[in-house]
C-alpha cells in the first residue's frame, strides 16, 4: 500500500481538450489486465520530452528521439502508444524493428505517417516485444478513445505499482482557464536520470516547440529528476509534456507572467506525480524528504542529498525506525564534496537537532530521534554552512518486501 497516497478518483481527473485516450487488454505479458494505451493528439498539439541517460536505452526511447527530431509543420506528432509488461530493451536491431512496426501499424489505423507516432514500453528487459499481440490490441484501444479515460490510462501503464498515479489541476492565467492532467508509473528501479518511470502530462494551452522543450526540462529537473528508490537508472525512462493548443491561452514568451504561472503549475503537478512514485516504492513504508541547505551550489547539495537517499544502511535504518544516525553523517562524508568542512555541519530530523557543528548535539536524546523515525513521513535536513544554495530529493525506506518483489518480478 502506498505511503499516505490515496488512490486517485476517476471523476477528479479532468479531460484535457485536444487529447483522447484508449486502452486495451492485449496480453503483452499477462492475460486480463490493461496493458496497452493509445493517446491521440489534436493537430494543434506540440509535445516535448526528456529521456533516460542509461546508455542501454530501450528501442522505443531511440525511436521516440528520432521521431521528435523529424517533427515538422506538415507532420506533427499525433499519437502515442504505450505498452506495459515488456520493456523492449536490450533487444538490439530486432527491438528497433518491432518498435517501428508498432508505429507503422498505429499510423495505418489512424491514417498518419509512422514518424507521427511515439512508442513507449515498460516492463521486463531483454525479452522480445510481442508485437503481434500489440498490433492485435490496437483496434480495441482506438475503439474506446475518450477524453475522460485518464484513470484507465494510468492503470494501463502500471508494472509493480500497487495503484495508479494520476492528478489534475485547473487554474486561471490571464483570465483564461487552463486544464492539466497527468499520469505516471514507477515503483522500483527508480533513480534519476530519470527513474524506471513513465510520465505523461497534458494541458490545453498553446506553446511553441522551443518553449515546451524548455518547460519539460525545467519541470523534470525539479520533480522526476529528484527521486530515488533504489539507485538503479532504468533503460526506458520517459517524461512527456503535451500542449494540446485546444484551449484559449496562448503563450509565446518565456519572459511573460503567463509562462511563469504555467511553469509553476506544471512543476507542481510533476512533483505530485513524482512523489506518488516514491510513496508507492516497492515495499516502502516511509516517505522521506532529504533537503541540503547552505551549500556552495545546487550540484553539491544534490550530490550530498543523493548520497543519503541512496545509502542502503540509511534506508534500512529508516525501515527499522532505528536512530542509527551516524549512517547519515557517513553518507554525507563520502558524497564526494572534497572540501567540505564538517565542523560547520548541522543535521536535523524534522524538528530534532541531531548533529551540531559536526558532532553529536549535546542536547540530542535518542528517544527524540526514534520518535521521528517511527513516523511515516520524515524530513532529513542538512545545513552545510558554506553558502546559500539548496536542493531536495525524495526517497523511501528499504524493506524486506523490496527484496521479495524483485526476487519474484518475472514469476
Amino acid at each position: 500500500m502506498a505511503v499516505n497516497s490515496p488512490i486517485p478518483v476517476s471523476a477528479d481527473l479532468k479531460p484535457v481538450a485536444g487529447i483522447e485516450l484508449g486502452y486495451a487488454e492485449a496480453g503483452v505479458r499477462k492475460a486480463n489486465r490493461k496493458d496497452l494505451l493509445v493517446m491521440k493528439l489534436a493537430p494543434s498539439a506540440t509535445i516535448a520530452g526528456v529521456f533516460t541517460l542509461n546508455r542501454f536505452c530501450a528501442a522505443p526511447v531511440q525511436v521516440c528521439k528520432t521521431h521528435l527530431e523529424q517533427v515538422s509543420v506538415a507532420a506533427p506528432i499525433r499519437a502515442l502508444v504505450i505498452n506495459t509488461g515488456n520493456a523492449n530493451a536490450g533487444t538490439g536491431e530486432e527491438g528497433l524493428a518491432r518498435a517501428n512496426e508498432t508505429c507503422a501499424e498505429l499510423a495505418a489505423l489512424l491514417d498518419l505517417q509512422p514518424q507521427q507516432i511515439l512508442p513507449f514500453s515498460t516492463g521486463v528487459i531483454l525479452e522480445p516485444l510481442p508485437v503481434d499481440r500489440i498490433k492485435a490490441g490496437l483496434p480495441k484501444a482506438i475503439a474506446n478513445l475518450q477524453a475522460d479515460n485518464w484513470f484507465n490510462a494510468a492503470e494501463s501503464i502500471m508494472t509493480t505499482d500497487t495503484q495508479p498515479k494520476a492528478a489534475s489541476r485547473t487554474l486561471t492565467i490571464a483570465g483564461k482557464q487552463v486544464v492539466m492532467t497527468g499520469i505516471s508509473k514507477g515503483a522500483g528501479m527508480i533513480k534519476p536520470n530519470m527513474a524506471t518511470m513513465l510520465g505523461f502530462l497534458a494541458f490545453d494551452a498553446k506553446l511553441p516547440q522551443a518553449l515546451l522543450n524548455q518547460l519539460v526540462k525545467d519541470a523534470a529537473d525539479q520533480s522526476f529528476n529528484c527521486i530515488t528508490i533504489d539507485g538503479d537508472t532504468s533503460t526506458n525512462d520517459s517524461f512527456m509534456l503535451i500542449a494540446t493548443g485546444a484551449g484559449e491561452l496562448e503563450i509565446t514568451s518565456a519572459d511573460s507572467t503567463e509562462y511563469r504561472e504555467l511553469a509553476v503549475a506544471v512543476t507542481s503537478l510533476s512533483q505530485h506525480l513524482a512523489h506518488q512514485i516514491i510513496r508507492d516504492g516497492e515495499g516502502a513504508t516511509k516517505f522521506i524528504e532529504v533537503t541540503v541547505e547552505d551549500g556552495k551550489n545546487v550540484e553539491e547539495c544534490r550530490k550530498i542529498a543523493y548520497s543519503i537517499a541512496h545509502s542502503p544502511l540509511v534506508k534500512t535504518a529508516f525501515f527499522a525506525s532505528d536512530p542509527n544516525l551516524g549512517r547519515i553523517l557517513a553518507a554525507i562524508g563520502y558524497a564526494g564534496v572534497d572540501d567540505l568542512d564538517v565542523s560547520k555541519l548541522n543535521l536535523y530530523l524534522d524538528d530534532v537537532w541531531v548533529a551540531k557543528n559536526g558532532g553529536r548535539n549535546p542536547e540530542y536524546q535518542e528517544e527524540d530521534g526514534q520518535r521521528v523515525m517511527k513516523k511515516s513521513e520524515i524530513v532529513v535536513r542538512v545545513k552545510l554552512g558554506r553558502g546559500a544554495a539548496k536542493a531536495s530529493v525524495w526517497t523511501c525506506d528499504l524493506s524486506h518486501e523490496y527484496v521479495t518483489i524483485n526476487a519474484d518480478y518475472r514469476s
